[in-house]
């Protein structure tokens, strides 16, 4: 059965949000006060519905006990995230993620439910700013304060060889989980194909790690 998520605010942050977990093969009803941006979803999710995300009545008949998880996308309201996050958990939805400008409204929105609390701009801004001073890695993206995933295009030296040749895991402490070749991700990679020249690996590792592996002569 396909996993069914519900968008609250369509900002930038929740239409990409909704978009993406539609592509991805779930099922996104969104609900904002806005007629025009719910015009503008309607046709690419599987349920638009205007209405006030902090009305009682509007998400319970958005059937909150058979979604997987919620996102709350209303961080320029705080009452409004502040009522909907505790809507939410009141009806039993097992996964609330909640959107937050700063900490301050995360520690709030944390504490009457959220389960998880996102910050875009901030994180965001992390990301830009470690993407830029690094000198080997395309992206960064934090997993959380101790991990990151990275994007690196093969080193030359390991051009041709295989993942069991070059021991990545045991000589550097950086897991290899996925590799780009020409547009197209393999999240499987043989560890005995040899590496593509050109090609791209999705590295997980601590940020320790990798920030000692960036800045160091690739071996």
């Amino acid at each position: 059965m396909e996993k069914q998520y519900a968008v609250l605010g369509l900002g930038s942050f929740g239409e990409s949000v909704a978009l993406t977990l539609e592509n991805m093969g779930c099922d996104v009803l969104v609900m904002d006060d806005s007629y025009e941006k719910i015009q503008e979803i309607s046709d690419k999710v599987s349920y638009a519905m205007k209405a006030d995300v902090a009305d009682p009545e509007a998400l319970q008949s958005l059937g909150g006990r058979n979604l997987d998880g919620v996102v709350i996308a209303v961080s320029e309201n705080l009452e409004a995230g502040i009522m909907a996050t505790m809507l939410c958990k009141e009806m039993g939805i097992p996964l609330v993620v909640a959107k937050a400008k700063n900490s301050l409204q995360g520690a709030i929105l944390e504490r009457v439910g959220a389960d998880r609390i996102v910050y875009p701009e901030i994180e965001m801004g992390s990301r830009v700013a470690k993407s830029l001073v690094s000198r080997e890695f395309m992206d960064w993206i934090e997993l959380s304060k101790d991990y990151s995933m990275v994007e690196i295009a093969v080193p030359d030296k390991w051009a041709g060889r295989s993942l069991a040749e070059v021991s990545a895991r045991e000589r550097l402490g950086i897991n290899v989980v996925g590799i780009i070749v020409d547009g197209k991700i393999d999240v499987t990679p043989d560890p005995q194909k040899p590496l593509p020249e050109g090609g791209i690996l999705i590295v997980i590792g601590t940020n320790e790690i990798l920030e000692k592996f960036d800045s160091r002569k690739r071996q």
